[in-house]
């Protein structure tokens, strides 16, 4: 089988950008749209409760009563904004894959509301709930396994080791069947399991790949954010304070909520979480064209 690269592989999603300016602005005005909308959704359908919870979490003796009730008073809001997040991660998928895999298929910067989306959603949400059942049977083995092995040897080492191997199962499990979501992309069906016998021996170059792409979009991502925040402190006057309350910010109405900092800062984030998007998308879809070509 003829391998691919993983420094390629790792790199893709840079190339396309670098490469595709006018797609990178298309996908970071997609993603400023939705950044903007979501707060908006987020102030008005449950603004008060949010910040009740965060009052309730910091006050030793709140009413853990009313803590729930402002959970369950939250509930139409997450019934909203789950469902949108899904398709705002299916959407960015399919053009990245759309990029790499159909180059021709051009359209609005790749970006479609289709079929495609909605597989690539559905394999998200039974992927989601494979996950929640596989961490749910791991906890519960390693806890029995660490009990038992802490009563009869007296000691925590073996439970650790248990741990960490159970830890490396869901690893190597995850990179395996990491190729699912290009699959049902490019073959225009839902597909969970295939991704297992298309990367048999090639774990450690997916994994490889998936590293290298996460470390060098981190790095940027920091450089580009350090920059950000110096520029805004010097333009805020050297008050760090209210550059560093866009990390907490006022939910109590949307005026209070879209401060000029937070203004800048989702214009900013649009580009950096597009660029984040794409380079962690890709390895998955250049892996799957050479595996496949193979």
């Amino acid at each position: 089988m003829t391998a691919f690269s993983a420094t390629d592989a790792a790199f893709e999603g840079f190339r396309i950008t670098r490469e595709k300016p006018r797609v990178l602005l298309i996908w970071a005005g997609f993603y400023l749209i939705i950044s903007l909308l979501m707060p908006v959704l987020l102030v008005t359908m449950g603004g008060q409760n949010l910040m009740a919870l965060e009052a309730q979490a910091n006050n030793p003796n709140a009413d853990p009563q009313a803590a729930l009730d402002n959970l369950a008073a939250l509930g139409p809001l997450y019934a909203i904004l789950i469902p949108m997040g899904l398709a705002v991660q299916a959407v960015l998928a399919a053009a990245v894959y759309r990029a790499i895999l159909r180059p021709e298929d051009t359209g609005f910067g790749y970006l479609r509301l289709g079929q495609d989306e909605l597989r690539l959603t559905v394999l998200t949400l039974i992927y989601f709930l494979l996950s929640l059942a596989a961490v749910t049977i791991v906890v519960l083995l390693g806890g029995i396994g660490a009990g038992m092995a802490y009563g009869l040897l007296g000691s925590p080492l073996f439970g650790v080791g248990l741990g960490l191997f159970f830890l490396g199962l869901l690893l190597y499990v995850a990179v395996r069947l990491s190729l699912a979501p290009v699959i049902t992309f490019a073959e225009r069906r839902i597909s969970v399991f295939d991704s297992w016998a298309l990367t048999k021996g090639q774990f450690w170059k997916l994994l490889g790949a998936y590293i290298l792409a996460i470390a060098s979009v981190v790095v940027v991502l920091l450089l580009a954010m350090v920059i950000f925040m110096a520029i805004a402190a010097i333009l805020a006057g050297g008050d760090i304070a209210s550059v560093g309350k866009i990390f907490s910010p006022d939910l109590s109405s949307v005026a209070a909520y879209y401060t000029p900092p937070m203004v800048a800062y989702t214009i900013f984030g649009g580009f950096l979480n597009a660029l984040y998007f794409a380079v962690l998308v890709s390895p998955a879809a250049v892996a799957y064209r050479a595996l496949k070509e193979a």
